[in-house]
């Protein structure tokens, strides 16, 4: 995997050390060897480090935190939760879009592109940034979650007063990666059907983050797609 020239200067100082330690070259092996063996990579290659390459290390406001990418054909873009635009919303998208029109009355369901997020400097990071075509968390174990600890923790230390959404159990167990005397931490069950009605719905955190940004003297996110 190449970095894209369109990444900025202050991730490359991050990813750069990071690429270079033996647990990021068995990451590689690894997804050599699935491409070797005619096993479809999602997102494409040239998407993997889109998060980072839409959002600034430097101007980071907020960080959605997610497992791993959609692994259907056409829908991963590299930046969590986010599917092209008419592409079907997948449902977990559908209940964020449902929680950002009750607290905020702001109708997204025809358009699953988050870019216009992204460029508001909310950094949407899969904590496991390859899938295998049609199987969910096949990569969840080659050595991800090294790497994207590494970008949290960064996050963490370099920077100040962030807000991260962490929903389910899996993004929870990053909070510890996290300085909460600097940051702000909203957590919440996952947007999935399965668990949005435990309190992802209703859990305000749309609403609630701008208003913490507004109490920072930061301007608010606009969350209309």
């Amino acid at each position: 995997m190449k970095l894209s020239e369109n990444i900025s200067k202050d991730w490359l100082e991050i990813i750069e050390t990071e690429i270079k330690k033996p647990y990021f070259q068995e990451i590689n092996t690894k997804i050599n060897d699935d491409i070797n063996t005619w096993i479809t990579i999602f997102p494409p290659l040239n998407m993997v480090f889109n998060a980072f390459e839409k959002t600034t290390f430097n101007d980071i406001k907020v960080v959605i935190l997610w497992q791993d990418p959609y692994h259907g054909a056409g829908q991963a873009q590299g930046f969590c939760f986010s599917v092209p635009q008419w592409t079907k919303l997948p449902p977990s998208l559908k209940n964020i879009y449902k929680e950002i029109n009750n607290s905020l009355q702001i109708d997204n369901k025809n358009n699953g592109d988050l870019t216009a997020w992204t460029k508001q400097w909310v950094f949407l990071l899969n904590a496991i940034l390859t899938v295998q075509a049609w199987n969910p968390a096949s990569h969840s174990k080659i050595g991800w979650e090294k790497f994207t600890n590494e970008i949290i923790k960064k996050i963490s230390e370099k920077q100040e007063k962030v807000v991260f959404l962490l929903w389910w159990a899996f993004a929870i167990s990053k909070k510890s990666l996290i300085d909460t005397n600097k940051h702000i931490v909203l957590e919440s069950p996952h947007p999935s059907p399965f668990s949005a009605h435990r309190w992802f719905l209703w859990n305000n955190h749309f609403k609630k983050t701008n208003e913490i940004l507004k109490s920072w003297w930061k301007k608010e996110i606009d969350w209309k797609i």
